[in-house]
């Protein structure tokens, strides 16, 4: 019998993407629409939940067109993480989502972070991880302290996956990896931790399983009564959707942010890794950048050319001639230094440079910050990654591939499915639904390779000279940056 079609749903940083797949890991039909981030003072970004809810269902419409609705076995739903929505009694949201870019509860980061030794980082979280300003608790203490009728009002406190599947089948769910940072190693809350913001463990939903079903869509809605399962978030999802589940395998998710994902059941401490509990039998390392499709994003915004005209401009440019030196650091950085008061640069400008010359320098920046976070991922897992599983939007540029190969030393196999979250959520749908036995099984039926970008040893002195100059702009920087925000503070 053929195997039923299932859809996978992306909740990202700027839009919504959603495709219906066969059996085979084809895209039959695909989603995408945008929506914007707010920034409505220094520091803060914000989003609308409607723009989430009424994209998704729009995808839902878009893609049952003609179609009966029991050929659709199961539907999954991934997003992006440390973005928040606090959730009424009836399920309207009370504020606008506060994003994972935002830095307005930094202060109460700093407070609550203070409360916990590095012994109980590293039994909840097997990483010494820091509470920053996108942690949950965060937010919630900050909403508790200055706007304590919107806390009180609130019953949930969500990521924007959940919201979606609240919205859509009437349940909350959340799963134990959106839940990271919140859970212990044997995914369930951590009391200690939660305590810590009194009357957040009551706003919190209850956990299941990626594969779990969390509901059925409501009457009224395209593809009624097909079951959604919980799904992960978007680094676990993109994990699966680059079918890098077993261990050593390695992903790379080139999107908003780069997110890099060893899996390896060796567990050493390190440093600004997020080292997850096992599930689902893998045990992941991941980290994700701040700024690396957003970098490039940035970029064509300033000099008015598209993000694939810039990476033409690279492909037809002499790789020879200079480039600037750049750090994306555009708002902080994430893994795995952690520092939300970083601020990019380009050094080394002449007049001859134009745009070919910085873009192949933010290109050359983007890559160095995910040597800089392998390397503390190799020394968490207890081994060097042999290979990478790529996907995202910046998987599109074939010089950017290339660039990357080259600084990481290791070969690239680009996949033919670039939304890797899409795809990755599709799986745990298709296993919810009972058309595949393990995620390992439906990964390897419907993950395809596209193409493999070799490292070029005669580019291995340049990258080797560009990462060291990397590190050493990046510290030499570090209290520039603090006098700054210092100043501007006044």
């Amino acid at each position: 019998m053929k195997t039923p079609l299932l859809i996978g749903i992306d909740v990202g940083t700027t839009s919504i993407k959603a495709s219906l797949f066969d059996e085979r890991g084809t895209a039959l039909r695909t989603f995408a629409d945008h929506y914007s981030t707010t920034r409505p003072a220094s520091g803060l970004a914000e989003q609308n939940p409607d723009d989430w809810t009424n994209r998704v269902i729009k995808a839902l419409v878009e893609l049952s067109e003609g179609l009966p609705a029991d050929v659709v076995a199961g539907v999954g739903l991934t997003s992006q993480v440390n973005t928040h929505v606090f959730v009424g009694n009836d399920g309207t949201p009370l504020m606008p989502a506060i994003t994972w870019q935002d830095g307005r509860a930094h202060v109460e980061a700093a407070e609550l972070d203070a409360l916990i030794s590095m012994q109980e980082r590293i039994g909840w979280w097997g990483a010494p991880l820091p509470i920053d300003a996108s942690h949950p608790l965060a937010r919630a203490l900050w909403l508790k302290r200055y706007h304590p009728d919107l806390w009180a009002r609130t019953r949930w406190l969500m990521a924007p996956k959940d919201y979606c599947i609240l919205k859509l089948t009437g349940e909350a769910t959340a799963d134990p990896m959106t839940a990271f940072g919140l859970i212990d190693q044997s995914l369930v809350y951590v009391s200690r931790l939660v305590d810590l913001v009194p009357g957040t463990a009551d706003r919190l939903p209850p956990l299941r399983a990626f594969t779990q079903p969390a509901g059925r869509i409501r009457p009224g809605l395209p593809f009624a009564g097909v079951p959604m399962v919980t799904g992960g978030m978007d680094a676990w999802a993109g994990l699966i959707g680059t079918g890098a589940v077993r261990d050593g395998d390695c992903m790379y998710l080139s999107g908003t942010s780069e997110i890099v994902g060893l899996v390896s059941p060796t567990r050493h401490p390190t440093p600004g890794v997020v080292a997850f509990p096992t599930c689902e039998g893998i045990t992941l390392h991941a980290g994700p950048t701040q700024a690396g499709g957003a970098s490039l994003a940035w970029l064509s915004s300033l000099t008015g050319r598209a993000p694939s005209e810039l990476s033409a401009l690279v492909a037809t440019s002499d790789s020879h001639r200079p480039s600037p030196l750049f750090l994306p650091h555009l708002q902080g950085e994430r893994a795995p230094v952690w520092d939300i008061g970083a601020r990019g640069a380009f050094i080394g400008l002449d007049g001859s440079m134009g745009p070919a010359e910085l873009t192949r320098a933010v290109f050359e920046g983007v890559a160095s910050s995910v040597r800089w976070l392998l390397e503390a991922l190799e020394s968490s897992a207890g081994q060097s990654a042999k290979s990478f599983s790529m996907a995202g939007g910046g998987a599109a540029s074939d010089p950017w591939c290339q660039i990357r190969a080259d600084m990481l030393g290791r070969p690239i196999r680009r996949l033919k499915t670039l939304d890797a979250g899409v795809l990755g959520a599709a799986v745990l749908a298709g296993v919810g639904a009972g058309c595949f036995s393990t995620i390992a099984e439906a990964a390897e039926r419907l993950v395809v390779t596209d193409r493999l970008f070799e490292p070029d040893p005669s580019r291995r002195e340049r990258m080797d000279f560009l990462y060291d100059e990397y590190r050493t702009l990046y510290a030499a920087l570090k209290p520039l940056n603090a006098a700054r925000a210092a100043f501007s503070a006044w």
